[in-house]
């Protein structure tokens, strides 16, 4: 026996010191523990939670001790939407008012066939790689270059790449605008989700060397700025844009437009609908 008292002497030794190193951090632990607003994890709750950095912070977590410190708005969470902003004004006891729901848009309508190609393009399957040789493939150096960075940085799978270009769904996009960060083009555009009349075209070119480049380019023509009743359309370096501001959704630009180049997503949505539902009722038709 007497030889195994050095071994439990030891064991004795090290559970001594085992259960006064864990009073010891249970006394620190309590001494200088931070408290954590439960607010916190409240507004983290309510929040989209994909990370996107939308509202001008790091991640969901930034954002949320921001709103409890008073630095960020109850409404900056734009893939929230109105929902989140009512759940963190009620959190925070405060007031506030939903942002106008926005949407991204691509503009330009460039497809495979449409846009004039330069050269084959066998490099790295990057927007920005290969803008950055002798300004992208395609003729057109304001279109979109149709690789995808758009699609890769989208977390709500709002956009698919359909015949070389970038295509977004309104009904899954959020508003986040990671999209519009990493396009090195310019073409994806913030806006309004009620502004449906939109330019689908930013060529710069005007006349034979912009149709030259794509067969959808707008050609400066100014028709659409003469057609307008809100005047609201004006033609600058060579491309029209649209105030949305004052702009009616009228849509009067639209059939003037030699090119066509302006859309009414209003109106391609409800066609989208209306196929949609074409082919839900053929797919309940029992076929004897």
């Amino acid at each position: 026996m007497a030889q195994f008292l050095p071994i439990l002497s030891a064991i004795a030794a090290l559970g001594g010191l085992g259960i006064l190193f864990g009073l010891v951090l249970g006394l620190a632990d309590k001494k200088f523990a931070v408290e954590v607003d439960e607010r916190v994890s409240a507004v983290r709750a309510a929040v989209a939670g994909a990370n996107c950095g939308a509202c001008g912070y790091a991640g969901c977590d930034a954002y949320a001790e921001a709103v409890v410190r008073g630095d960020a708005k109850a409404n900056a969470c734009t893939p929230g939407g109105a929902k989140t902003v009512k759940a963190i004004a009620e959190i925070m006891g405060v007031n506030a008012e939903a942002t106008e729901p926005m949407v991204a848009r691509v503009r330009c309508q460039g497809t495979c066939e449409r846009v004039t190609t330069r050269y084959d393009y066998k490099g790295v399957p990057s927007c920005r790689a290969a803008s950055g040789i002798s300004g992208g493939p395609n003729a057109c150096e304001f279109g979109c270059v149709g690789f995808g960075e758009c699609l890769s940085v989208c977390a709500f799978g709002a956009i698919q790449m359909v015949d070389g270009i970038a295509v977004i769904n309104d009904d899954v996009c959020t508003g986040c605008g990671m999209c519009v960060d990493v396009c090195p083009r310019n073409i994806i555009q913030m806006l309004p989700k009620d502004q449906t009349v939109v330019v689908m075209c930013r060529n710069e070119a005007t006349g034979k060397r912009a149709v030259q480049q794509c067969k959808t380019a707008c050609v400066a023509c100014k028709r659409c700025e003469k057609a307008c009743p809100s005047n609201s359309i004006k033609v600058v370096k060579g491309v029209a844009i649209i105030d949305e501001t004052t702009c009616t959704r009228c849509g009067a630009c639209i059939p003037v437009c030699p090119m066509h180049c302006i859309v009414n997503f209003y109106e391609r949505n409800m066609e989208d609908v209306a196929a949609a539902t074409a082919q839900a009722a053929l797919n309940d038709i029992e076929i004897p």
